[in-house]
């Protein structure tokens, strides 16, 4: 499914947008640099949500940045950005949907091994298939998730959802518990249960609390580090936006307070694509038809900047 583009109401002769900037990618080519991918799917959600509609609101905020960024007195205009569409979900069957995103993530780098994915979601269900495709072509995969609940949730009360993409990771051996790092666990959004299953598996977990007494850069520099130890060769980087606090992302379907800011969250992410090993991202849990003047989705498109310009050293379109 094709994404119509939106072009700027205003034009000026000297402000290049990132909106503009990506490039349609044709079926068959093989991409260098960073690509955006639509997982439009939130029907596994297990509350409301209008996450579906969340990937064409973050192109569409693509299109109110400028390219140039200030402190680094850098223009990114040149960078390679390819936009690969939407994956086209099935109207009724959630596994069929993931077993779409799951051959699509692997199909596009077994064509382009060298391509970073980013993949807009949907709810955090995408993560669970995005992230098995990822792996089976890139090797032992290293997960660093930023959420405010586990997503560890049983899979007999419901089947996949939402709430349960890391424990389906885990369930199919896709990686061990060793393997995941969460940050930004909260109080009161999770069972003890749950929190007692991340502990036996060996998942490492910092909470909202260890957010705000720790530095981000120290937590983000331990996490590549045990992430190292374990021998990973990449590391994907599973962002689910209600991490912030709602004050911050009103367009998450689970909005809660005491969650972390967004200088926080984009410094976290800027430390992250530094990392020669980060080579995948993904972006779930926007629900646009809640969102306040698109705030929750503006943060995702300075995301995607700020992790694209934290990785400067990607190929140029004049190269």
């Amino acid at each position: 499914m094709k994404y119509l583009k939106k072009n700027a109401k205003f034009v000026d002769r000297y402000v290049t947008k990132w909106g503009a900037i990506a490039k349609d990618w044709q079926k068959g080519e093989k991409m260098r640099g960073a690509a955006l991918i639509g997982a439009p799917l939130s029907k596994p959600s297990i509350s409301h949500s209008g996450a579906a509609f969340a990937p064409a609101a973050i192109r569409d905020m693509l299109y109110g940045y400028s390219t140039y960024a200030t402190s680094q007195e850098y223009d990114m205009k040149d960078s390679v950005l390819y936009d690969c569409g939407d994956i086209l979900m099935h109207v009724t069957d959630i596994k069929e949907s993931h077993c779409r995103i799951e051959s699509t993530v692997n199909d596009l780098l077994m064509t382009s091994p060298n391509v970073i994915p980013i993949i807009l979601g949907g709810d955090h269900s995408i993560s669970f298939p995005s992230i098995a495709g990822f792996s089976s072509c890139k090797g032992k995969t290293g997960i660093i998730q930023f959420d405010a609940h586990h997503d560890l949730r049983n899979l007999d009360d419901g089947g996949p959802s939402n709430g349960t993409p890391f424990r389906s990771l885990l369930e199919n051996d896709v990686i061990s518990g060793k393997q995941l790092i969460q940050i930004g666990i909260r109080n009161f959004m999770n069972a003890r249960a749950y929190h007692d299953y991340a502990k036996e598996q060996g998942v490492t977990v910092y909470t909202m609390k260890d957010v705000r007494e720790r530095e981000i850069k120290e937590i983000i520099f331990e996490s590549i580090s045990l992430l190292k130890a374990q021998d990973v060769t990449n590391i994907y980087v599973s962002l689910d936006m209600d991490v912030l606090d709602q004050a911050f992302a009103p367009g998450c379907p689970a909005i809660g307070p005491g969650g972390m800011d967004s200088w926080t969250l984009l410094d976290g992410i800027t430390y992250l694509g530094q990392e020669p090993l980060v080579t995948g991202l993904d972006i779930v849990e926007i629900d646009p038809t809640l969102d306040i003047r698109d705030m929750t989705s503006r943060i995702a498109a300075q995301v995607i900047m700020d992790f694209i310009l934290a990785k400067n050293d990607l190929p140029v379109m004049n190269l």
